[in-house]
């Protein structure tokens, strides 16, 4: 819609002109299924990903690391700002963490 709320060129006059299937609008262009197997692609990615890493990852340890990362983050925090860790962690944008102490 134009500022003025005229409809502008090649959108519907009414509302529920938009709700209407496009094969059901008069001039409309008729619609074709159009699918892509994505498939082998994707286990093509998994092989490079996995050759890129190495056969000497170990995905364990570097899970280690990142919660101990993740601990070492959120440690030593001030009143304030355990606070305000401890409201994004009871609102669900970050996740519950440990004590709030670093990894020893």
């Amino acid at each position: 819609m134009s500022p003025d709320g005229r409809a502008l060129p090649g959108e519907p006059d009414e509302p529920a002109a938009a709700s209407r299937p496009a094969a059901d609008r008069p001039g409309a262009l008729p619609t074709v299924d159009f699918a892509v197997d994505l498939s082998s692609h994707e286990l093509l990615r998994r092989a490079h990903v996995l050759a890129a890493l190495g056969s000497d990852w170990d995905p364990v340890a570097t899970l280690r690391g990142e919660e101990a990362a993740y601990e070492l983050l959120y440690s030593g925090l001030s009143a304030e700002q355990q606070r305000v860790y401890d409201e994004l962690v009871s609102a669900g944008v970050l996740p519950r963490g440990g004590g709030g102490h670093a990894a020893a």
